[in-house]
C-alpha cells in the first residue's frame, strides 16, 4: 500500500460513509493487513501512514467524532433506540465514552425526554401495548414489556407505555416533550 492509495481509499470510504476516527482506522488497517499478507510488506508502515492521514483529517475537519456521534445518536434515537443501545453502538464505532456521554446529554436539548420518545417510537414500530391492532393486550402484556426491556428501556418507561390506555395519549406526551 502506498500513501497515495491509502489516502484514496480513505477518501472514497468517507465519501460513502460517515465515520469516527477509530472506525476509519479499523477499516483502513484491515486493508493494510490484507495487502501485507498478499505482498509481504510491513503493516507497521501502513499504520504510520493511516495515523498521519487521520490526524490530518481531524485537523481539517473531515473527521469529527463529536459531530459523528451527534448525528448517529439523533438518528438512532428517532428510530427507537434506547440510550443504552445508542451508547453501545457508538462505543462499537470507537467513539470515546466522554463524547458519548456529552452527545446523550445534548439529545435533551431537542427533546426533554428522548428516552421516552424513543420507547414510544419502538412501541409504535413493533405494535406493542396500545399500538397493538388486535388481540388481547392483557395476555400479551408481559411479552410487550419484555420486548421493550430487551431494547434497553428502564422499567418505569416500559410500565408507562404498556399501561397507557390509548396510543394518542402517548403521542401527545411525546409532542409535548419535543415542542414544549
Amino acid at each position: 500500500m502506498t500513501p497515495k492509495s491509502l489516502e484514496n481509499a480513505a477518501l472514497y470510504y468517507l465519501q460513502r460513509f460517515s465515520s469516527s476516527s477509530e472506525n476509519l482506522r479499523r477499516v483502513m488497517m484491515r486493508r493494510v493487513y490484507r495487502s501485507a499478507n498478499h505482498h509481504g510488506t510491513d503493516p507497521e508502515e501502513g499504520a504510520e501512514i493511516i495515523d498521519a492521514l487521520i490526524k490530518r483529517y481531524n485537523e481539517v475537519g473531515l473527521l469529527d467524532d463529536a459531530q459523528f456521534a451527534k448525528a448517529r445518536a439523533g438518528s438512532l434515537n428517532r428510530r427507537g433506540s434506547s440510550a443504552r443501545g445508542i451508547r453501545a453502538k457508538l462505543a462499537e464505532k470507537g467513539v470515546a465514552s466522554d463524547v458519548i456521554t456529552e452527545t446523550l446529554e445534548r439529545l435533551k436539548d431537542e427533546d426533554s425526554d428522548p428516552e421516552f420518545s424513543a420507547a414510544v417510537t419502538l412501541a409504535r414500530k413493533r405494535r406493542l401495548g396500545p399500538f397493538r391492532i388486535k388481540g388481547d393486550r392483557t395476555e400479551l402484556k408481559e411479552k410487550d414489556m419484555a420486548a421493550l426491556a430487551r431494547a434497553g428501556f428502564n422499567y418505569d418507561i416500559v410500565q408507562k407505555i404498556i399501561g397507557a390506555e390509548t396510543s394518542e395519549e402517548l403521542e401527545k406526551e411525546v409532542e409535548q416533550n419535543i415542542y414544549g
